[in-house]
């Protein structure tokens, strides 16, 4: 699946979280496509070794912690686009869910059957 496909499915799937959660908000189109490439960055860059850092904590977690790290780079992605809000801490963490939940189910949807046998 190439970059634009994934950035759409992430607009796609930031549009269906500021829907669903209240607190996520997103002035117009352009502030959407864009939370979605500066989302898909910090994801690229910023998530990794924000990772790594938190290994430990994630594992005496069982995973737990994963959420908190996924919601703090929807609350990156918003610190660093003015269009682009959420309200708190609980906010982004139902938001980080709807968001990796609609961007799998739509990712699964689209990839085709060659993807789904890997």
């Amino acid at each position: 699946m190439g970059f634009w496909a994934r950035t759409a499915i992430t607009a796609f799937a930031l549009w269906v979280a500021t829907g669903i959660v209240p607190g996520i908000r997103v002035s117009g189109l352009i502030s959407l496509l864009l939370a979605a490439l500066v989302f898909g960055l910090v994801n690229a860059v910023v998530r990794p070794p924000a990772f790594l850092l938190s290994l430990p904590l994630t594992v005496i977690t069982f995973g737990l912690f994963l959420l908190v790290l996924n919601a703090a780079m929807l609350g990156l992605t918003a610190l660093v686009l003015p269009g682009f809000s959420i309200a708190g801490f609980w906010p982004a963490v139902f938001g980080s869910i709807v968001v990796s939940v609609v961007s799998w189910g739509a990712r699964r949807l689209f990839a085709g059957p060659a993807a789904t046998a890997r």
